[in-house]
């Protein structure tokens, strides 16, 4: 991008621009000496407008004329954006740095709290582009919390959620996580009730860890293209997971003990959980969807659902199906992505791995946790 304090500012024609001047005048029925001059500006106006009877050609800038580097339109998000910050969180699980956003208008009282954990080769800023979360945080008042993996822990930037030390309580990457949300609370008013965890692809497959490690932590997790709890122990069980495999028992035939700690193999932890997944995703098949709406259904012990289609404005079409716990709140909601593949749902172009064709997934993740019951955020 040009330096925009280093661009020159623009010639002009002038008489280009009597000649736009006039070619309103003439389209508008109108001469300098029709009327008086203070009445000629309001209807150049009307006639100009997009549903006026005029179009009127504007020159393109040229090569020798370049345009100031500058936003064609103010929208209240560049009035008041809110502080988007990074911190480093350190402790005996080890380093990762995080950004946080807080929007301006934060309220007085305790405000929820969202962590998004991001995919593959993303970053924090990068994320939080793509998904448009903090846009969000800016309108309903929370706070958003992006966790960044670094190179250093793994080549791609994924979470290691295939890892069995990344799959337990109090150690690895959920501990690291767990950490990060709690330095927050600390440092800021968070409602200790109202915090909730999603990502994307490896992110989502964390955020299914964090649910089923640290359940008295969070109230609501967030699923896009991810897996389930405990589906792969290494990286050639989490390739083969990706692609619909499923693994039951670990190198000794049996099923880790949870109580001990260790790592098992389906999630029994009643949270409320929301998941997109497209079913033309060839790099987390939409089966890993289906599983993990499964566990959660078999957690929750609820079998009432119901099933609606419809269509984004972007012509993208879904099923969605909303799955009611016995309190008679949806404590489970499943939306398939008809045709969409491994990308964020209704996400925006500047980041990563997003489809603007399909419904916001950021809009209903956040209608999701923010409609739960304050009574079921804590079955425990």
């Amino acid at each position: 991008m040009k330096n925009p304090f280093h661009a020159r500012a623009p010639t002009y024609d002038a008489a280009a621009i009597t000649a736009i001047t006039d070619s309103a005048l003439a389209c508008a029925g109108l001469s300098t000496s029709s009327m008086p001059l203070q009445d000629l500006g309001a209807t150049i106006r009307r006639a100009m407008s997009p549903t006026g009877a005029c179009r009127v050609a504007i020159p393109a800038a040229t090569d020798q004329d370049p345009p100031i580097d500058v936003s064609a339109r103010v929208t209240d998000s560049d009035l008041d954006t809110g502080s988007f910050e990074r911190h480093e969180f350190r402790s005996q699980a080890g380093t990762r740095s995080y950004k946080l956003f807080v929007p301006t208008h934060k309220p007085l009282a305790p405000c929820p709290l969202i962590v998004m954990l991001h995919g593959c080769t993303q970053s924090a800023d990068d994320f939080a582009a793509g998904t448009q979360m903090n846009r969000l945080a800016q309108a309903h008042g929370f706070l958003v919390v992006y966790p960044e993996q670094p190179a250093q822990a793994n080549a791609s930037k994924c979470w290691n959620w295939f890892q069995p030390q990344d799959q337990r309580r109090g150690a690895g990457e959920p501990a690291l996580i767990a950490g990060i949300v709690q330095e927050v609370a600390d440092r800021h008013s968070v409602d200790p009730s109202r915090i909730f965890v999603a990502g994307l692809s490896a992110g989502a497959a964390m955020a299914v860890v964090m649910g089923e490690t640290y359940p008295e932590l969070f109230a609501g997790v967030g699923v896009h293209s991810g897996l389930p709890y405990g589906s792969a122990q290494d990286i050639p069980s989490a390739l083969a997971a990706m692609k619909g495999g499923r693994r039951g028992t670990n190198s000794h035939g049996t099923r880790a003990g949870h109580a001990l700690g260790q790592p098992h193999f389906q999630a029994v932890q009643p949270v409320p959980i929301i998941v997109f997944h497209g079913d033309r995703d060839h790099t987390v098949q939409h089966s890993n969807g289906v599983q993990i709406v499964e566990h959660a259904r078999q957690a929750h012990g609820t079998s009432a659902s119901s099933t609606q289609t419809g269509e984004a404005g972007g012509g993208r079409k879904y099923s969605r199906t909303v799955h009611t716990c016995g309190q008679g709140y949806a404590c489970i909601e499943s939306w398939t992505l008809h045709g969409a593949g491994h990308a964020w749902s209704g996400g925006d172009g500047s980041g990563t791995y997003t489809d603007a064709r399909g419904p916001d997934a950021s809009a209903e993740m956040v209608r999701f946790f923010l409609d739960l019951p304050a009574t079921a955020t804590r079955p425990y």
